[in-house]
């Protein structure tokens, strides 16, 4: 089992000395949540809670996950990076391809890029990107990312996106993983047919077993077995021994661990408890 360490909706100084303290616990990467704003009026419901209300979040604060990275992996240099999950079918993909490629040659090659599809038509609204065909817009976004790190001229004419032939300069050495967020079912079989990973926003034990089942099944059927899989979670289950192991069972590579739980509006721990919290969990469960 690897260990993340979960970074986010937090102050702004205790970013940097969050990495870096991660980093000397023991974790093997730092994860970052997502979000561009809080619109005024919304009628989309949040996914991940029990009522679907976002009221909580309203002033939650966000870095830009992308930027936050360059920042944290420019004071640590081992532990890796990963978006939890980057919203980017509200973004231009020839951006972000030359963000994540930047980041990438600033930081050895550190991090995993999730991604997902925002379950909020607010933050199309706001991004002027159609609501409508947000999947199939998202299939080729992923497409141009990967394609424009060949580091050859690249060009896309699909049903949503047209790009030029171009190419960037410089790319990354390896390719960027890239770890598909969602419980849909569209995106379990995203995820098995072009991503290098799941990410799952919390589960239960039995939920994950069903999740991670069905991706399996879809790996078999799109013939993806053979390559390398990470599977992401969070959880109450990797707080003890017995639950880590359960995870593992069921197929769980990496699981992110986090001391607070906003979506039930928990007030924020200063930086030397959140210290003192990772330190005493490394401790307990990952140099042992």
């Amino acid at each position: 089992m690897r260990f993340s360490y979960q970074v986010g909706m937090c102050q702004a100084d205790h970013y940097l000395p969050l990495a870096r303290a991660a980093e000397e616990a023991g974790y093997h990467q730092i994860t970052i949540p997502d979000s561009i704003c809080y619109p005024q009026e919304c009628s989309s419901k949040y996914p991940y809670n029990a009522d679907g209300s976002r009221e909580f979040l309203e002033k939650v604060p966000f870095l830009e996950s992308l930027i936050a990275i360059a920042a944290m992996a420019a004071v640590t240099k081992k532990i890796r990076y990963a978006t939890f999950v980057y919203k980017l079918a509200v973004r231009q993909a020839p951006v972000v391809a030359k963000q994540v490629q930047s980041i990438q040659q600033l930081s050895n090659n550190r991090l995993d890029f999730g991604v997902g599809i925002s379950p909020w038509e607010e933050d199309f609204a706001i991004c002027e990107v159609p609501w409508k065909d947000r999947g199939r817009r998202f299939d080729e976004q992923i497409d141009i990312l990967k394609g424009l790190e060949s580091g050859e001229y690249f060009g896309f004419d699909g049903d949503h996106h047209a790009m030029p032939a171009n190419k960037m300069c410089p790319v990354p050495s390896q390719p960027t993983p890239i770890l598909i967020g969602g419980h849909a079912e569209p995106a379990l079989k995203r995820a098995a047919r072009i991503g290098d990973g799941w990410m799952c926003a919390g589960a239960s034990l039995e939920e994950l077993a069903d999740y991670i089942s069905r991706i399996n099944s879809y790996r078999e059927e799109y013939g993806t077995v053979g390559k390398e899989f990470k599977i992401f979670t969070t959880g109450k289950d990797a707080f003890t021994k017995e639950g880590i192991a359960q995870l593992e069972s069921v197929g769980i590579t990496d699981v992110i661990i986090g001391f607070r739980n906003v979506y039930e509006q928990e007030p924020d721990h200063s930086l030397e408890e959140k210290i003192q919290m990772l330190q005493w969990y490394a401790n307990e469960f990952i140099t042992r």
